[in-house]
């Protein structure tokens, strides 16, 4: 069952440096399998590998081993482009290098990481071939306080030496995660969970958002019903206590909206998941710009993940028709679906943004930093879903923004 744990729900520890530094043997070495070639031979890893394990006492992590800074030419600034975007899904960064010490490439790294708020380490590879210079592990002190001198290939040392340097690196969230909703209700209450079983729904089986927020009130000590849309009318009407919050599908926002009291708080999977994967501050003053669209201009909608398109499908069909009846504009619409994110957004008035319920948080950070770094508005499906039908202050106020 560990390796059943998504990898949105994993800490990505990401291994970068200079072609032959030893990134690949490092990987090697930690997981302790060959799952990445090494040889002699500059440029051997081309595309970013990854290995999924439990890593005590880390838990559940993602490896990634990247291609070399340093590469060169068409294909190598290729594989650099693609080193460069794993940055975005990192939470800890291992920098590697030899003898030879930092140069601009390894401070370059440092200062990107520095400036997303990624913890970095570094290890200094082959020192049974030579010790590095005082004058040069000084000026990688300047940047990490800890360096980890060692060779890879002389034995298990390493492994032991860089976990204990992980667990200490590991970001606050990892170590006490927040909860979906279980801040949100008073203890011992009841939380409903709206789940439509249509053809968006996967056979015999419920999506992720709504498998981690029903483990969630489980772990809080709430108490659950879940029920269809076409169920939830009967279903409010026979508890005997008015649930303290309920939960829905956001395309089923506006018969939920009528069927629940408005005394009954109301959001939305989508929502609990912009604030657990994101910024719900940032999504909802996003949200504002919808009302300020102008014909001709683009929207760019995001999913973290690729999936079969339906008929109906609500990125590329129900969302720019919920838009454009709100708005009354003539808009455009851009798509996006994988882990790779848009460069440049100044092309866009605004972003709306899946749930990045197989993502983890920082990927999505990473690319609200970008949107602001493009002054481009950025806000997520279940916000606009609510904006849209007109209740986004109901879904919004269990929050308390």
């Amino acid at each position: 069952m560990l390796n059943k744990t998504p990898k949105a729900n994993r800490l990505h520890i990401g291994i970068f440096g200079k072609r032959n530094a030893g990134k690949s043997s490092l990987l090697n070495a930690l997981v302790n399998q060959e799952v990445a070639i090494v040889s002699e031979i500059a440029g051997t890893t081309t595309d970013p590998v990854e290995k999924t394990m439990e890593f005590l006492p880390l838990g559940p992590v993602v490896f990634i081993d990247t291609a070399g800074v340093d590469d060169n030419g068409s294909l190598g600034a290729m594989r650099v482009e693609k080193t460069e975007k794993i940055f975005d899904r990192t939470d800890i960064a291992v920098i590697i290098c030899d003898f030879n010490g930092w140069d601009d490439f390894e401070i370059n790294l440092y200062k990107e990481f520095e400036r997303r708020s990624i913890p970095v380490l570094a290890v200094i590879n082959k020192s049974d071939i030579e010790t590095i210079s005082p004058q040069k592990l000084d000026k990688i002190k300047n940047y990490v306080k800890e360096p980890l001198q060692t060779s890879i290939k002389s034995g298990r040392e390493v492994v032991f030496e860089l976990k204990k340097q992980l667990v200490a690196s590991v970001p606050e969230n990892f170590i006490n995660p927040p909860s979906i909703l279980g801040d949100l209700v008073p203890p011992d209450s009841t939380v409903v969970l709206v789940i439509p079983i249509d053809k968006e729904a996967p056979k015999g089986r419920i999506i992720l958002p709504q498998v981690q927020t029903l483990r969630d009130i489980l772990d809080n000590g709430l108490k659950a019903l879940v029920v269809r849309e076409t169920e939830l009318k009967n279903a409010l009407e026979n508890l005997k206590e008015k649930p303290a919050l309920v939960v829905t599908d956001s395309q089923a926002f506006k018969e939920v909206d009528e069927i629940v009291p408005k005394s009954i708080p109301l959001t939305s999977f989508s929502m609990l998941f912009a604030r657990l994967k994101g910024d719900l501050g940032v999504f909802y003053e996003g949200a504002k710009a919808i009302d300020n669209l102008k014909d001709g201009q683009k929207v760019l909608i995001a999913e973290s993940c690729s999936h079969h398109q339906i008929e109906d499908d609500i990125a590329r069909v129900k969302i720019p028709r919920w838009l454009k009846k709100k708005t009354g504009k003539n808009l455009e619409f851009g798509y996006h679906s994988s882990h790779d994110f848009v460069e440049d957004l100044s092309e866009f008035a605004l972003v709306i943004h899946c749930g990045a319920c197989m993502t983890n948080r920082r990927e999505i950070l990473s690319r609200i930093m970008k949107a602001k770094e493009a002054n481009t508005p950025i806000t997520n499906y279940g916000i606009v879903i609510a904006h849209c039908i007109g209740i986004l202050d109901r879904a919004i106020a269990p929050f308390n923004l």
